[in-house]
């Protein structure tokens, strides 16, 4: 069962009551991601998450873990594009402490000088770590391609030289400007009161003030068409093929996931069993989309010999000729579906996992859609919304693509590429 409160101060807090668990996952969702920073601020958002761990006017860092691992619960954070959560998950009988504790990092952080520069050294290795993973490095660099100059195409951790410029007082402006009640969701899943509850938020968040309120608008991207890539000494080469996609909340984006699981979304998709399974010419290849308050993109990402390149580049675009020409058997959608909705409701399985469908719906969506609401969605899309999507994603002038690797012939890679994506 799900309620929604909003205090006067525009803080919304929206819950699911699961009568049969032991435990209670809160979570603080706070609409401030890369997406709002500048090339200037970049990773702002990210080093915001940290600080709120080092200790508060209670609470030192140790005393913030202390506090949740002492009553044996977990306490994280995690930033996106679009959003930063702060999450608890403890014991029912141990609400009032996690909200506390999120509380406390809230509203009392101290933004100490020498916990600033301490933790920039810190993001600077996670940089570096992030750096050394060539497919988490090429999903960036595909970002920057395909977004362009837009602020989508900005890294979440920002840079080395964007950290180094960051200031107390910057960081601070930043946090007070976005980090206000009506930008901000609570959700709570897990076994509770309510009332109860609904009080012990309003003793501690009903006060919150907004203190710059910042009347932002997203600039909507406009997806680019190019190739991208970064020489480095590994062993495979990594690439991602990226094209427009379906933004948040519209049906299509439903189409598009049934789409995703036959074509490249699963073990059994036709691209794994294509160019793994029968050719051999990969270890990891995958599909996926991505999906924003305002757009969206569709990406295809492989690991793989640089000689096998080209050639399973010709094999995708293959594949897409026929999904194209042939479109999807009612078999195929038909299994899609009900793959698509038994992924779904196993990934609810837990508290976590439903604080966070339920949080970040409201604050990205301004609407909590259930599970069977979506189950439902999924089955009424039929062939003809799937053609459409089809159309709309493997459309060649809005392909894109970033590559990683030890390449020589990036002259001749690149004249392939443009022949078999952009002619």
């Amino acid at each position: 069962m799900y309620n929604k409160i909003t205090l006067d101060n525009g803080l919304r807090i929206v819950t699911e009551y699961i009568p049969y668990v032991k435990s209670v996952s809160i979570g603080v969702w706070v609409e401030a991601g890369s997406r709002k920073e500048t090339l200037e601020n970049n990773g702002v958002s990210h080093f915001i998450e940290h600080m709120l761990f080092k200790g508060t006017k209670n609470r030192t860092a140790k005393e913030i873990a202390e506090s949740i691992d002492n009553i044996g619960g977990q306490i994280n954070a995690f930033t996106s594009k679009e959003c930063t959560c702060y999450y608890a998950k403890v014991l029912d009988s141990h609400i009032d402490v996690a909200i506390d504790v999120l509380s406390d990092m809230l509203f009392n952080s101290l933004f100490d000088e020498d916990e600033i520069s301490k933790e920039k050294s810190v993001v600077y290795e996670e940089i570096k770590m992030y750096e050394d993973s060539p497919e988490d490095l090429v999903h960036d660099l595909l970002s920057q391609t395909i977004f362009n100059k837009n602020s989508l195409s900005l890294p979440i951790l920002g840079s080395r030289e964007s950290l180094e410029k960051l200031t107390r007082e910057s960081i601070i402006n930043y946090f007070e400007s976005f980090y206000i009640p009506s930008n901000t969701v609570i959700s709570i899943a897990g076994n509770f009161n309510l009332n109860a509850t609904i009080k012990l938020i309003e003793k501690h968040f009903s006060k919150w003030e907004t203190k710059i309120n910042i009347a932002d608008k997203y600039e909507k991207p406009i997806i680019s068409h190019s190739i991208s890539k970064k020489k480095k000494d590994i062993e495979q080469l990594h690439f991602c093929l990226g094209t427009e996609g379906i933004s948040q909340g519209q049906d299509e984006l439903y189409a598009l996931l049934i789409l995703n699981n036959i074509f490249g979304g699963s073990m059994s998709s036709r691209l794994f069993q294509d160019i793994r399974e029968d050719k051999g010419l990969v270890y990891s290849i995958y599909s996926y989309p991505s999906s924003y308050k305002d757009s969206g993109i569709f990406t295809i990402y492989a690991a793989l010999n640089t000689d096998n390149f080209i050639k399973v580049i010709d094999i995708i675009m293959d594949n897409i000729s026929i999904i194209k020409k042939d479109y999807l058997t009612e078999e195929e959608i038909y299994r899609s579906k009900e793959q698509l909705k038994g992924n779904y409701i196993l990934g609810l399985e837990s508290t976590s996992s439903r604080m966070t469908s339920i949080g970040k719906s409201e604050l990205l969506l301004g609407k909590v859609i259930s599970p069977q609401e979506i189950a439902s969605r999924i089955d009424k899309i039929e062939l003809e919304d799937i053609i459409s999507v089809v159309n709309k994603i493997f459309d060649k002038s809005k392909y894109n693509i970033a590559y990683v690797g030890n390449f020589d012939n990036e002259n001749e890679i690149d004249r392939e590429l443009r022949r078999l994506l952009f002619k």
